[in-house]
């Protein structure tokens, strides 16, 4: 596997705040990107730094092989989280004039302008002004904006916000297809839920350094079980052992465990018993319960 991104103990600081501190990570071809981190952890200072909008002040930041610089920005797309379009321009034209910022033929930017607007459903609103729209509306606007000119980065900075369910499921198919097509895409969001949906590999920043990295699977298999979820119908005379720390729910059980392999051993015992297993599950921590533990120390 290739890398698409690399960032090699960059620091940067404005004045005496260090909004970056040595931080290192790595971000595969074609893979979706979780940048996560509390408000001021340092995620929007390092987006800028690898689109070549803030330089570091030490350390290096590499895009496809070559050190980030102005001449590589046609190969990223970045969708902000302030948001910036023009209120009395008509979408159409907007989205024109922005392809043509990127070197965009005027002929190809229209066909991809009617494809993206029929795919992201708001065709019949290329013809009317911005402040016509919803905000929903706006901000798939400004998602096609980062598409237009194929970009083989894709830099999303809260891209949900302002979507209501349907539109975030519609958007979130489309950030799957693009990353199957090849496109890289960090996306800085602070819904774990969609993380964990969306992302093959994450990094968590904290306090401007990184606190965790690496395959969300990986992760969240590391960060060790939790708990066993169990429901069956019998006796529970097997779960009455002074080593377990089980809570009763009306339709199953809870188990704090420390392993899969203690999970097997009650699994046998039920099974001894003469319980008859409706559901047996691995409760592993949620991205927010890491998230929230990494961050404040305190399990969530």
């Amino acid at each position: 596997m290739t890398t698409a991104v690399s960032l090699q103990n960059v620091s940067k600081s404005y004045g005496e705040f260090k909004a970056v501190d040595s931080l290192s990570l790595d971000i595969t071809s074609g893979c979706v990107f979780g940048l996560l981190g509390p408000n001021g952890a340092g995620k929007t200072t390092t987006i800028r730094m690898i689109v070549n909008i803030t330089v570091p002040d030490s350390g290096s930041v590499y895009i496809f092989g070559e050190p980030a610089s102005a001449k590589l920005r046609s190969k990223i797309g970045y969708l902000p989280e302030e948001r910036g379009l023009y209120k009395k321009m008509k979408v159409r034209e907007q989205l024109l004039f922005l392809a043509g910022l990127k070197g965009v033929d005027s002929k190809d930017s229209a066909n991809r302008i009617v494809t993206w607007a029929e795919r992201l459903k708001i065709a019949e609103w290329l013809d009317k002004k911005t402040e016509e729209l919803s905000k929903g509306m706006q901000q798939k606007i400004q998602f096609i904006a980062a598409l237009l000119h194929e970009p083989r980065l894709l830099i999303l900075d809260e891209p949900f916000s302002g979507l209501d369910p349907v539109n975030t499921s519609l958007l979130m198919e489309v950030i799957r297809e693009l990353s199957k097509s090849g496109v890289t895409i960090i996306l800085s969001t602070h819904v774990m839920e969609q993380v964990e949906k969306l992302c093959d590999e994450i990094c968590l920043i904290n306090k401007s350094r990184k606190v965790l990295a690496g395959r969300l699977r990986d992760v969240k298999s590391n960060y060790g079980i939790r708990k066993l979820l169990i429901a069956f119908d019998g006796g529970d005379s097997f779960l009455k052992d002074d080593s377990l720390s089980v809570e009763r729910f009306p339709e199953h059980y809870e188990l704090n465990i420390s392993s899969v392999e203690q999970a097997q051993q009650i699994l046998r015992k039920a099974i001894n018993a003469g319980a008859i297993i409706r559901k047996f599950e691995l409760l592993e921590p949620s991205l927010h319960e890491i998230f929230v533990n990494k961050v404040t120390g305190v399990d969530g």
